[in-house]
């Protein structure tokens, strides 16, 4: 059994040769991270197994790559690149996961952003760049409440730093938790109530456009919103236009629904919205704890002889 790691860039790369065991199973290694989908059917001709960390896996192209058995996706963020279920059904393929592998790099991007919200430090330090010298009123978050929507890994370690600078931390989610020091609330309460509001969901058929206007508009007037979940799980264009109207303080973002995002987007206009490339989980443990569960998989896998 072979497996092919279909678009690494050159650090990834890096990292996957330096983790992969001598007795692991065979992996080539493409390292052109820009592939499109049509050129798969040629890449994983011998390969049932796929490390994939950004390529759509359409499921008309993989009914062309009859030896395809398993995508390990590099992270939790699978549907946005292929339908797991279809490609289960019509193609026998497998879609593997990875969770929890950089909750604090996440969860620290997180925090970043929201401090970069509530004192504008990005947008000062552009302006100065550009011979300015604005001096922003901004929010001091000790005594603030911020709201988690969604509570797992990522969302923990964000109320542990919060809690640190002596915010309150309220959370929701779709199924019940309890966590030391953060209240659970009701989901309109939560709006209603935080100051900041940082999103945790998993994108899915129930969270796609989870955020919509009518939740904005229950939002605290002035309220900082953070996303580094899935820019698909806030409607952007009632995002866009409580920005314009003051109504959402700032939004600081770190994903979005089309990534890259385009030249010119109404977003990059915007003097209230700090945005990032989607690199939240960027670090080096991160990525280490991720290559490390993506050849665990492939372990696995080999084991299970499936």
């Amino acid at each position: 059994m072979r497996a092919i790691f279909v678009d690494a860039n050159e650090g990834l790369a890096v990292v996957t040769e330096r983790l992969h065991r001598p007795d692991d199973l065979p992996l080539s290694i493409n390292r052109d991270p820009d592939i499109r989908p049509e050129d798969l059917p040629r890449l994983l001709a011998g390969h049932p197994i796929a490390i994939d960390d950004h390529t759509q896996f359409p499921t008309d192209v993989v009914k062309r790559c009859p030896d395809l058995r398993h995508i390990v996706f590099l992270g939790t963020g699978a549907r946005s690149y292929m339908n797991p279920e279809e490609l289960a059904a019509e193609c026998g393929v497998q879609v593997h996961i990875i969770k929890g592998y950089g909750d604090t790099a996440v969860a620290e991007m997180a925090f970043a952003l929201m401090w970069d919200a509530a004192r504008k430090t990005a947008m000062m330090d552009g302006a100065i760049r550009a011979g300015g010298w604005p001096r922003k009123d901004g929010m001091q978050l000790t005594g603030k409440t911020v709201g988690l929507v969604g509570f797992g890994g990522i969302a923990a370690e964000m109320a542990r730093l919060c809690a640190g600078i002596g915010m309150r931390v309220l959370a929701w989610n779709r199924t019940p938790r309890a966590h030391p020091g953060v209240e659970f609330v009701e989901l309109d309460h939560l709006l209603a109530e935080a100051h900041v509001v940082s999103l945790h969901l998993l994108l899915n058929d129930e969270t796609r456009g989870f955020l919509s206007r009518e939740r904005i508009l229950r939002m605290r007037p002035g309220a900082i919103l953070v996303n580094t979940a899935r820019g698909a799980v806030v409607d952007e264009a009632a995002m866009l236009a409580a920005l314009e109207a003051g109504h959402l303080g700032h939004a600081a973002l770190d994903v979005f629904s089309q990534e890259p995002l385009p030249a010119n987007h109404p977003l990059t206009r915007l003097e209230n919205a700090t945005l990032t490339s989607h690199s939240a989980f960027r670090t080096p443990e991160a990525t280490d704890n991720l290559m490390e569960a993506a050849l665990e998989h492939c372990r696995r896998i080999l084991r299970e002889g499936r």
